[in-house]
């Protein structure tokens, strides 16, 4: 089945369009498999491996190949977590979170920025919860963001934040 871009979605990237996830205010990743998480990346490589990586980890995935794509998902569902590239076609990594920290419904979610060292990701960057670089050992890094995610929501919660 092509989805409205005319591309085949990746088979490891489910497709829930009915799913609702009310945001809770904080960063916060949740780790029951009623967790949804929102790729958008325009390598097709990038999006199977960061869908395949989450989903082992009990998240439903959502995929997209740009931001405009993303917008168009989040206006039918609400993700504990975004990981997107910064450069691709149509509406760039950027724009996305630009929009994203704009919207009270949506300023809260975590976003995790996957960039090429090429890419020139600024360090200063301090919009995204993390920075990881697509040439080092991706599944590494995503798996030590999502421990420190996961660790800060437990602090909070513990504090009663």
């Amino acid at each position: 089945m092509t989805n409205v871009t005319g591309y085949e979605p990746l088979p490891s990237c489910r497709k829930y369009p009915l799913a609702v996830i009310v945001p809770t205010g904080r960063a916060e990743v949740p780790t029951s498999m009623s967790s949804v998480a929102l790729v958008v990346d325009d390598s097709m490589l990038m999006r199977y491996t960061v869908c395949r990586f989450l989903e082992e980890r009990g998240f439903a995935v959502e995929s997209a190949s740009n931001g405009v794509e993303a917008l168009e998902i989040l206006s039918r569902i609400r993700p504990q977590l975004i990981v997107t590239d910064l450069q691709m076609p149509k509406m760039c990594g950027s724009e996305l979170i630009t929009i994203l920290k704009s919207k009270p419904e949506t300023a809260a979610i975590p976003i995790i920025i996957v960039a090429s060292r090429a890419s020139g990701l600024d360090e200063s960057e301090k919009r995204a919860n993390f920075a990881i670089y697509k040439d080092v050992d991706i599944e590494a890094q995503l798996a030590k963001a999502l421990d420190e995610l996961s660790g800060s929501a437990g602090k909070a919660q513990a504090s009663g934040k």
